[in-house]
């Protein structure tokens, strides 16, 4: 069998035709508080507080920042001066310390003036035994695909105490790229893809000026971690499917733009990695799988090219360069924190060791029916596609190559390291997680791994995107709508072993629910949301 197969028609999808419509009013504000606050890195006793403040001269602003336990700010907890400057887009991000474990606090901003930002909401992380946590999960948001109507679900939530973006916060193409033109519901306002840093941070308040979103930030702390759109799609340590040098430059100075602003203008640390604890309950770690030590990702479209025996030469890619130890998307020193942090924390008697990161853990084989999926009519490389797809199904190759599933021994090594440190290993991931805790120990289940540990098989939560053009939207009366459903809650599902004795401390997952009209953006009156109780 002969396919001929390029690189950029494995990256096709489908798309929904929806009518143009603007970004909202007032998308790239002039001066004082553009883009409203946010908080994250939240620990213990401290947590990080952002806001965007541009001086009518554009030059450099101090604010003054107050942390309260009330919403009246009568008694500020935690005060601090910073400086808005141009070297940072006009962005701050200080640190307020000293604060009380698992406790709510309100926070804001003020000029010189005294004139006030908005008023934010933002938790500590607990301390010793909890009774019950619930996170909230998002990735992947398109602007241009939709309204982000999960974004504003998710605000009027009285029962989340901490946000989770697993990446893909905002996208980097040009106008009509993706989304093209006659699939576009927003517009952005500008043209050109995010390359340098003036056009990287014009994509971040681009996104950060939804009102959803900013009412989202302003709610809740958020724990976030980059994924490849923020800087180019299908991104490596050195380079990226989006990245032509011979017409876009270094790749290494995209990179630094990208995380320069990325760093600016979101409640971030400059950590590459890192880890939260949430009391007695969970362990949440934090990875980096993109940029600073990914192997470039293996293309079947290189595999087959100029091989007329499809099946050998897939085989010898099975064999050979798929299962090469040496590919890693998270490096060795990355490999080696992670398990040296997994054992620490299951000794240490915490219930769930919980890997938040930036794509999908679970193997995924092309079905042998997707050949049948293709109308007649279907472009030849689509056909093509389908065809590898099913070809390499057969021999245990899975498609996504982008994926853990391209990086079949790493993710064994990965998953030895949680075996090892005995954990209740929950891992989430774009576009959903995959819980992996047969009696605290996960089991490798990749077809290309050796034989299976004995356990309870993977189990599945859906996590679905914000607007975007997933494959299992669907188009209703004009919308386009996942269900609603109950956020699971996690329990051990079996006895603990002898050295973990069994607590009763639930922990929730809550997922965006994606909801993209046609007609109209969400309702923007809503009124703000009590304080919960202790605040």
């Amino acid at each position: 069998m002969s396919i001929e197969i390029d690189r950029r028609s494995l990256l096709r999808t489908g798309a929904l035709s929806l009518g143009a419509l603007a970004v909202p009013a007032g998308a790239l504000a002039n001066s004082g508080f553009t883009h409203g606050v946010a908080s994250g890195e939240p620990r213990a006793r401290s947590i990080m507080l952002w806001t965007r403040y541009v001086p009518r001269d554009r030059a450099e602003a101090h604010l003054r920042w107050e942390v309260a336990a009330e919403p009246s700010f009568r008694r500020p907890l935690a005060g601090g001066q910073v400086t808005a400057s141009p070297e940072h887009d006009h962005c701050v991000k200080p640190v307020a310390t000293g604060l009380a474990p698992g406790r709510w606090y309100h926070y804001r901003f003020l000029d010189r003036a005294g004139r006030a930002s908005a008023s934010g909401r933002t938790r500590t992380l607990p301390e010793g035994e909890v009774p019950r946590f619930t996170l909230g999960i998002f990735s992947c948001a398109n602007l241009a695909y939709g309204w982000f109507n999960a974004y504003a679900h998710a605000s009027e939530r009285k029962d989340l105490d901490l946000l989770v973006h697993l990446g893909d916060y905002y996208y980097e193409y040009a106008r009509g790229k993706y989304p093209a033109a006659g699939e576009t519901v927003r517009q952005l306002p500008m043209e050109g893809e995010a390359m340098a840093l003036d056009s990287y941070r014009a994509r971040h308040a681009a996104y950060r000026s939804d009102p959803d979103l900013q009412r989202l930030h302003t709610h809740f702390p958020m724990v976030m971690m980059w994924d490849d759109h923020e800087s180019a799609n299908d991104s490596w340590q050195g380079g990226a499917e989006n990245h032509d040098p011979a017409t876009e430059g270094d790749w290494s100075v995209r990179k630094a733009a990208a995380e320069r602003a990325w760093r600016e203008w979101l409640p971030v640390s400059d950590k590459d990695w890192a880890s939260y604890q949430i009391g007695s309950l969970a362990t949440l770690y934090r990875p980096e799988t993109r940029l600073t030590a990914r192997t470039r990702q293996l293309d079947f479209g290189a595999v087959l090219k100029g091989r007329k025996d499809v099946s050998a030469a897939l085989s010898e890619f099975r064999d050979g360069p798929w299962h090469d130890p040496a590919r890693t998307l998270m490096g060795a020193e990355q490999e080696a924190w992670l398990a040296r942090e997994l054992k620490a924390s299951a000794r240490a008697g915490t219930r769930w060791q919980i890997l938040a990161q930036q794509v999908v853990m679970g193997s995924l084989l092309l079905p042998q029916q997707a050949t049948d999926w293709i109308g007649p009519n279907a472009p030849a490389d689509i056909r093509g596609l389908a065809q590898v797809g099913t070809a390499a199904a057969n021999l245990g190759i899975p498609f996504n190559l982008d994926a853990w599933d391209g990086y079949p021994a790493a993710r064994e090594r990965l998953l030895r390291a949680a075996l090892d440190a005995n954990a209740n290993f929950l891992v989430l991931s774009i576009p959903g997680p995959r819980s992996l805790h047969p009696q605290g120990r996960p089991r490798r289940n990749s077809p290309g791994d050796a034989a299976a540990q004995p356990g309870a098989p993977l189990r599945r939560h859906r996590a679905p995107r914000l607007p975007h053009a997933h494959p299992d939207a669907r188009l209703r009366n004009g919308r386009m709508a996942t269900p609603r459903h109950r956020p699971p809650t996690l329990r051990p599902r079996h006895d603990p072993p002898p050295d973990r004795p069994p607590r009763h401390q639930p922990l929730r997952l809550t997922f965006g629910r994606t909801i993209c009209s046609t007609n109209s953006p969400p309702s923007r009156s809503r009124p703000s949301p009590a304080s919960p109780s202790g605040s």
